[in-house]
């Protein structure tokens, strides 16, 4: 390929590139001006609403300005350079500050995760394994509190069931991030592949003869709803409602009032009880939060289901179902099996330091995105990749 039709290419690749961009440019320009509404600052759902898309948006729109600025100053230098050589050593210094913006700027037009910019409902239950799988789950909370703490979200228990030993049962965390968060750093979009089953492999404080047992417990995460999020609507009639006396480690009532509530959805068998609060309207509300959120993960989790064979192959690579995670203690060594990443700093892990183990999740679910929408790098051209038609 001559030097002439690779320039011509690689125009062609970043003109592609802006115009993909350029609506979403456009929406954050619009957004900008609703800001400055004072209705849109008297509804404060709306406010949230346009402060998040706001937002998510910016980090595309400051993209596209470096791949404009770029591309306008190579097509300067190109063009100086035919009549002063000394323009023309400027020409791969500016070819290769394109191709890295043109690269960021491929990566935010890979079609997101419509919420990723939500809070998050954690859920932990005990598995296989009695007593040593509920202290193990146990650990799990801890881990997911100290990582929340860390990255500065605000955690809520919605629900805890301990068992006879101080582990956990069951248990339902709310996890909120502060203000708005920048675009992949919700925690929806940190947690959402942590579900699974978690396999913990360590000697049990219960066995007596110092053998290592094996383990589970199991993790589920659904996106957090907003109060005016209309996605889920739950008709009166579809629900059973039980109150209870709360209880502790076995069995023993902890309250002297029936304030614990369960909560059955009739059409899918659906139960969720919480018992945390001690007042039996706060154990509704928040039975019905995570019922309601439980419904719409279902939803788009049957949807995905059905979705094209390529977006399918993408879902099991980091499937929320499988056995994803295992915890050796004996070699502090923890194990995801669905991106092969492998750590011996086990102990750092529990204490909250999830991130690593987070981004190789973050990374294979980016990577076969983009595989999805067909993005195909092209050897020798400025941008490198074409642009797909997906927004943030």
């Amino acid at each position: 390929m001559s030097e002439r039709s690779r320039s011509a290419s690689g125009d062609a690749v970043v003109a592609s590139l802006l115009d993909s961009a350029a609506p979403l440019v456009a929406e954050h320009a619009e957004l900008e001006l609703s800001l400055a509404d004072p209705a849109v600052h008297a509804d404060p759902a709306r406010l949230r609403r346009v402060n998040t898309r706001y937002a998510a948006l910016g980090p595309v729109v400051a993209a596209y300005r470096a791949v404009a600025v770029n591309d306008a100053d190579l097509q300067a230098a190109r063009e100086l350079a035919t009549e002063d050589e000394a323009f023309a050593e400027e020409v791969p210094v500016i070819e290769a500050s394109l191709g890295a913006a043109s690269g960021r700027l491929r990566e935010l037009l890979v079609p997101r995760d419509p919420d990723d910019d939500r809070d998050a409902i954690l859920e932990v239950k005990a598995g296989e394994g009695g007593e040593e799988s509920a202290l193990f789950a146990g650990d799990l909370l801890r881990m997911y509190l100290r990582y929340a703490e860390r990255r500065g979200w605000r955690t809520e228990l919605l629900d805890e069931t301990e068992s006879d030993l101080g582990g956990v049962k069951e248990a339902r965390l709310a996890v909120r991030a502060k203000g708005s968060p920048a675009p992949g750093e919700a925690p929806w979009a940190r947690l959402k592949f942590e579900g699974g089953v978690h396999r913990v492999q360590r000697v049990p404080v219960t066995e007596s003869q110092g053998r290592i047992h094996t383990s589970a417990a199991g993790v589920f995460v659904m996106p957090d709803l907003d109060e005016d999020d209309e996605d889920v609507e739950i008709a009166p009639a579809d629900l059973r409602i039980d109150v209870y006396r709360s209880s502790g480690p076995g069995g023993q009532s902890v309250n002297t009032t029936d304030s614990a509530v369960r909560i059955t959805h009739l059409p899918t068998g659906l139960v969720v009880s919480c018992q945390n609060e001690k007042s039996q309207l706060q154990n509704k509300e928040s039975a019905l939060r995570v019922l309601k959120a439980r419904l719409r993960q279902a939803a788009r989790e049957a949807a995905e289901a059905q979705a094209s064979a390529a977006r399918r192959s993408q879902v099991r690579t980091v499937d929320r179902s499988e056995r994803i995670r295992t915890y050796n203690f004996p070699e502090n060594r923890i194990a995801d099996h669905r991106t092969g990443f492998k750590a011996y700093n086990l102990d750092l892990v529990l204490d909250g330091e999830l991130d690593p183990v987070v981004q190789s999740c973050l990374d294979a679910d980016a990577a076969e995105r983009m595989a999805t929408v067909g993005m195909v790098a092209t050897v020798g051209m400025v941008g490198t990749v074409s642009a797909g038609s997906g927004a943030p």
